[in-house]
């Protein structure tokens, strides 16, 4: 089985757009949204949902104030300042540890797990998608990310399907680490500005030091050609490969407000670079594979 992990190194680099065409475009595959924390794949793809389960991570201590005996042994080991005088423990401020719970003389203390999302297993126009949303505010994105790839490969297995293509998180925090660990190839998509070259050098040694195959591809690069240039030369020189250059175009635009990927909505210039990326990446999975 491969995966496919698309990536980007800040938000609103086109990642999703390119994802979406590429949902579009492979055959055989499972989709996953692993960008919990801001998940909008769905908005190109109207999944309908066929399952969901709430995703439960981290714990917050409960007092149960007829069992409590207000020792005060709770508010003294407490170091989040998470438990006011009349022993009421603040949601926000709890941090999970379990001190208090441990040492409460007469287990006064409930410690249960949280609340902090769903997960879906859907259904839409291009094959079946797992996608999840993390509540707001709410911790453990990386734990959720994990849960929706492991969703994916399960719903794959079943199905018989040879392809997991997965829309990242941005960035190179824990979500993104959770989204890349043990994937088969990953494809950045940067923009031509200097922040968008930082971006990539941050997120492409993140790749490196788990050694997984990287390539990427840059997204609006004649609105810059002289910096896209500096980042295919980045690429060459990093062990990156370049997959190639997506141009400009307003009918990006109009096929996310149509609810379409580009390739569906336009045989414009877009949708033929994208078609050539697409085929180059899948030429890569299939040498992996081989």
């Amino acid at each position: 089985m491969k995966e496919l992990t698309i990536i980007s190194g800040k938000g609103g680099t086109g990642k999703t757009s390119v994802v979406a065409s590429f949902a579009n475009l492979a055959n055989n595959k499972v989709l996953a949204d692993a960008d919990v924390d801001a998940a909008d794949l769905h908005l190109i793809l109207a999944p309908e949902i066929k399952h969901k389960e709430d995703f439960k991570g981290g714990r917050t201590a409960r007092i149960n104030l007829e069992t409590c005996t207000e020792c005060g042994d709770c508010i003294e080991r407490c170091q989040f300042n998470a438990i006011s005088p009349d022993f009421v423990v603040n949601n926000i401020d709890c941090e999970g540890c379990g001190v208090c719970v441990y040492f409460c003389p007469v287990q006064a203390i409930d410690f249960p797990q949280n609340i902090c999302g769903k997960w879906y297993i859907s259904e839409t126009r291009f094959g079946p998608m797992v996608h999840a949303r993390l509540h707001i505010a709410e911790e453990n994105s990386g734990l959720l990310v994990s849960l929706v790839r492991n969703q994916a490969k399960v719903l794959a297995e079943e199905r018989g399907l040879d392809t997991i293509i997965v829309d990242g998180p941005p960035g190179i925090g824990c979500p993104v680490i959770a989204s890349i660990t043990g994937t088969s190839v990953i494809l950045i998509v940067t923009e031509p500005t200097l922040s968008g070259l930082h971006d990539l050098e941050r997120v492409g040694g993140l790749a490196a030091f788990f050694k997984i195959t990287t390539m990427a591809c840059v997204n609006k690069f004649d609105l810059n050609v002289e910096m896209t240039d500096q980042i295919e030369d980045y690429c060459t020189r990093h062990q990156i490969e370049f997959m190639g250059r997506i141009p400009y175009d307003t009918a990006v635009t109009h096929a996310m407000v149509a609810g379409k990927s580009i390739v569906e909505f336009s045989d414009g210039k877009v949708s033929d670079a994208v078609k050539e990326i697409w085929d180059k990446v899948e030429r890569i999975l299939k040498r992996l594979e081989g």
